[in-house]
């Protein structure tokens, strides 16, 4: 495009260098990481527990995923043009359900789906126009069809771009020192997951990734939604299931059982816990009422989908635990501290477990930030921790803060590992 572009990669005014060169922007001392003890009834130990998560063909997962891909694509045409990710936000992606009439044996497509890409991006730079919409565009509709293996994202989807446009002056962009939070914002994060959280999380995966492969009548939209009363868990899994791959109604109902039959000797190896498991509990034979679809998503036939209604940034939605309702999918993974704190407070309560060798038995992670103030510098990253039984958290504090400080020394390391699908935002 013309533009002169650096040798060295560089993330919004900050040149990536490799891990063992890089220094932090701030000195440890300066960041205000405090440490309390959590003083909360460990998750296990409570009497009822409850965990969801929504497939990848879920009506909000998809408004993630669009949006997130979106974002990273336009992430991509900014470091291959100008070697480094300009101002972007495309957190507002919609999705509205089309129409359909599904059937025994194959139905079909009404109307389609409707798919509104929102938000901003770095549409010019020093005078030159960027093919931002078409980029966007082609990442949404290859998402899609990634994701969508009986939908024709060609056909059956409508993609609207209206996706504002900015304007910046790279002269001015390399000249800072610092990558500024653009909000006053918090992130959480807690681990490690319990037993129900593990399975819900596990479940969706088995489902969509391993048996789908096995069932091809099992469609991409479902959900898990776990509950444990004691010692006691149970599973209750809406699946989409393809009309095409299914002759009537015997035919639909050996899925069905297929599909609990399978989750129930998958739950077994993740858990030793009781598990009961529940398939499609809205079927009603007698009244001829199924989850049957044309594509295996509710998408299809009026259900809607919004970013940030779905799994939050640890893939789960956990009403027993603390969580943001900040959407994390399609915001810059920069300076949008909304993002950033969610998938580093995750990022920091795992490695807390990992690197305290078994001492701690539940860590809770809230981080702060300050508009304007540099992303590695919190106002404050408060870490809530329960040591096992017989540990002192004085026995796991330094260790604990020594974490949190090494991952806000690293925080320039984000959008690589996003770009590079070593994380996912939900």
């Amino acid at each position: 495009m013309g533009s002169p572009r650096s040798n060295r990669r560089r993330w919004s005014g900050v040149t990536v260098k490799p891990e063992s060169a890089s220094a932090p922007l701030v000195t440890k001392s300066s960041r205000n990481v405090q440490i309390e003890p959590l003083r909360a009834m460990h998750i296990e130990e409570q009497e009822v527990e409850l965990v969801e998560r929504k497939g990848l063909g879920h009506p909000d997962s998809i408004a993630d995923g669009v949006a997130e891909s979106v974002s990273r694509a336009l992430c991509r045409l900014y470091l291959d043009e100008y070697g480094r990710i300009l101002h972007h936000n495309t957190d507002e992606t919609q999705v509205v359900g089309g129409g359909s009439i599904p059937k025994f044996g194959g139905g079909k497509i009404t109307a389609p789906i409707y798919m509104l890409l929102v938000g901003r991006a770095t549409t010019e730079v020093n005078g030159e126009k960027l093919p931002y919409r078409q980029v966007a565009v082609d990442a949404a509709r290859a998402y899609v069809a990634s994701v969508c293996s009986h939908l024709d994202a060609d056909k059956h989807v409508e993609f609207d771009c209206r996706i504002g446009s900015g304007s910046v002056d790279l002269r001015g962009v390399f000249e800072q020192k610092a990558v500024l939070s653009n909000d006053t914002s918090f992130g959480v994060g807690f681990a490690p997951y319990s037993d129900t959280e593990r399975l819900v999380l596990e479940s969706e995966k088995f489902l969509t990734t391993k048996l789908k492969k096995k069932v091809k009548a099992l469609g991409e939209d479902v959900k898990v939604m776990g509950f444990r009363s004691g010692e006691n868990v149970h599973l209750t899994v809406a699946a989409a299931l393809v009309d095409s791959e299914i002759d009537d109604a015997d035919a639909y109902q050996n899925v069905c059982d297929e599909i609990k039959q399978k989750l129930q000797d998958n739950a077994s190896k993740l858990t030793a816990k009781p598990v009961q498991i529940d398939v499609n509990t809205a079927d009603d034979p007698e009244l001829g009422r199924f989850y049957l679809t044309v594509t295996g998503l509710s998408m299809e036939a009026g259900d809607d989908g919004s970013v940030g209604r779905g799994n939050r940034a640890n893939g789960l939605i956990t009403p027993c635990r603390p969580m943001s309702l900040e959407a994390t999918a399609g915001k810059n993974p920069v300076n949008h501290v909304g993002k950033i704190y969610n998938l580093l407070s995750n990022l920091i309560a795992q490695d807390i477990v990992k690197e305290t060798g078994g001492k701690v038995k539940e860590v809770h992670v809230r981080i702060l930030s300050q508009i304007g103030k540099p992303v590695d510098q919190p106002q404050v990253a408060s870490l809530q921790i329960l040591p096992v039984e017989g540990v002192k958290l004085s026995q796991v504090r330094s260790d604990a803060e020594s974490v949190a400080q090494r991952w806000f020394d690293d925080i320039g390391s984000i959008p690589q590992r996003l770009l590079s699908d070593k994380l996912s935002c939900f």
